[in-house]
C-alpha cells in the first residue's frame, strides 16, 4: 500500500480483522463478518524509517487503526479501512512548517493607532458635555 513518495506499507503489516457489524444489511448484517478493521503496529513495521516511527507514535501511539462498517460486503469494508489507514498514516507523516516570527510593518502599526485614536474621538464625542465646558 503506498502511503506517500517515501514510503510504502506491505500488506503483510497490517493486520485485517473481521467481525459483526452494527451498519446497514438488515437481517444478512446478523449472521455476516463485514465489518473490518485494519491495524498498523507502529513498533513492528520494518518499512519505516527511524523519524517516520517517532512521528507516528507522538501523533497515534503503538497502533493505528481504521475501521469501516458502511458497506453490506466484507470486501467493500475492507478497501474503505484500508483507504482510511492510508490516510491516517498520511497524515501522521506530515512535517509540519516551522513558523517564522514576523513583526507588524510600520505602515500597520500607524493605520491600528489611527483607527484606536478615531474610535476614541467617536466615543468621546458622544459623552455629555462636561460642567467645565
Amino acid at each position: 500500500m503506498v502511503v506517500n513518495p517515501e514510503l510504502a506499507v506491505p500488506l503483510s503489516e497490517i493486520e485485517l480483522r473481521a467481525s459483526r457489524s452494527s451498519g446497514p444489511g438488515g437481517q444478512h448484517a446478523n449472521v455476516t463478518a463485514s465489518r473490518v478493521e485494519a491495524v498498523f503496529e507502529v513498533d513492528g513495521s520494518s518499512s519505516l524509517t527511524d523519524s517516520q516511527r517517532q512521528r507516528l507514535h507522538a501523533r497515534y501511539g503503538d497502533r493505528v487503526t481504521a475501521v469501516a462498517q458502511d458497506a453490506r460486503s466484507q470486501a467493500r469494508n475492507r478497501e474503505l479501512a484500508l483507504e482510511r489507514l492510508r490516510e491516517k498514516l498520511a497524515a501522521g507523516l506530515v512535517v509540519p512548517k516551522r513558523r517564522r516570527a514576523t513583526r507588524p510593518t510600520k505602515s500597520a502599526k500607524e493605520r491600528r493607532l489611527d483607527t484606536k485614536r478615531r474610535r476614541s474621538e467617536r466615543k468621546a464625542a458622544r459623552r455629555p458635555p462636561s460642567i467645565e465646558d
